[in-house]
């Protein structure tokens, strides 16, 4: 489990194929990051997707940031920082972080609410979510999942 207000770090090593002529991590690439980052999360506090969407319940992005810093190169070791920024019934809030890192800093780890976070802040953002049924109608994650709402609503 997760403590309340805790970041979620997820190591990842940029791969070649993540770069583009420039040399540094093509800007779509974090997109996918912040979404490793909100899996991972969500892993950490006992659930995954999977078990969430077989209660019927879906998790679509409808809003997003990224505000780019430094650029992360071939090779370098990151890790994506990720925890919840707001939540209620309808909506979760993700912050988000990419932190370039040295090797005793690149593993997976929970860093809890007011410590300072590794590494270089290379990108900052998140992502706005609501919680929608199979019929992409909104519903409340306290009446469909209580024991997860509850779970979020005491890490955030």
């Amino acid at each position: 489990m997760i403590s309340v207000g805790a970041w979620r770090l997820h190591p990842i090593r940029v791969r070649y194929q993540e770069t583009d002529q420039m040399g540094v991590v093509f800007h779509g690439n974090y997109v996918t990051w912040f979404e490793i980052g909100r899996t991972e999360w969500i892993r950490a506090a006992g659930y995954d997707y999977k078990t969430i969407e077989s209660k019927g319940l879906l998790l679509p992005v409808v809003d997003l940031a990224c505000r780019y810093l430094s650029p992360a190169r071939y090779d370098d070791l990151v890790v994506v920082c990720t925890r919840i920024s707001e939540c209620s019934p309808l909506r979760i809030a993700f912050e988000s972080q990419v932190r370039k890192v040295s090797v005793s800093d690149f593993q997976a780890a929970e860093i809890a609410y007011g410590e300072e976070l590794p590494g270089e802040l290379l990108v900052e953002g998140g992502t706005k979510h609501v919680w929608v049924n199979k019929e992409w109608q909104p519903t409340r994650l306290n009446k469909t999942m209580p024991e997860l709402y509850a779970l979020i609503n005491g890490s955030n």
